[in-house]
């Protein structure tokens, strides 16, 4: 189970300057999509010099151009690239080509998928191979949680492998541990934490602790 670090609206040095002091807790760090909108992949090359050792993840949310906007972040040292779920099987095709040619991965953003069990067929049967329960910032302001996706997730997925995000905290952060995710996500509860070193450690000894 891995640790992902939401980057998100901090300027590059202070996002540059977090990361490394969580850089014990965390496994992949996500250049999120305001940070990509700001900094484009620029914010991809300079984590990926100062971070050789983790895994890179460029939240660019594509929804056209799949191999164009693929290859941009695969280039400039992404390891992963998201795609929205809800984009045409034919753009998510596109995607999977750059990431087989550059030996990386797509991971498919499943946010505002209607039909969960449906589109996670449909995106396996397509050779999807990374799946995301994302809970936005604006359905999480309306008291959505991704917790109950999270399970419907797990029940139908069959080979690929469950991210997942959506205000996840060190006080929520068992109940997820323990639908076993692969990846947790957490952006603002630390980078908006009174002490984020503390809460990365409390959010990575719960996830060890299974």
């Amino acid at each position: 189970m891995k640790l992902q670090l939401a980057l998100d609206e901090l300027p590059m040095e202070e996002a540059l300057a977090l990361a490394e002091k969580l850089r014990e807790y965390v496994d992949i760090i996500e250049i999120g999509t305001p940070f990509v909108i700001g900094e484009g992949m620029n914010a991809v090359r300079q984590f990926r010099q100062r971070f050789p050792e983790k895994e890179i993840l460029s939240d660019e949310k594509i929804m056209d151009g799949g191999y164009f906007e693929s290859k941009l972040a695969f280039d400039a040292g992404a390891d992963y690239v998201t795609a929205l779920g809800v984009t045409d099987i034919l753009t998510v095709q596109a995607c999977l080509r750059a990431s087989d040619e550059a030996g990386r991965h797509l991971v498919i953003d499943m946010i505002c998928v209607d039909d969960l069990p449906a589109r996670i067929a449909a995106l396996e049967a397509a050779g999807v191979k990374h799946l995301a329960v994302h809970t936005g910032a604006d359905q999480q302001a309306a008291g959505r949680q991704p917790i109950e996706d999270l399970r419907l997730m797990k029940q139908h997925a069959t080979r690929a492998q469950i991210s997942v995000a959506g205000g996840i905290n060190s006080k929520t952060i068992h109940q997820y541990v323990a639908l076993k995710p692969d990846v947790i996500i957490v952006g603002s509860a630390i980078t908006r934490a009174p002490d984020p070193l503390e809460e990365a450690r409390l959010i990575k000894t719960a996830m060890q602790a299974l």
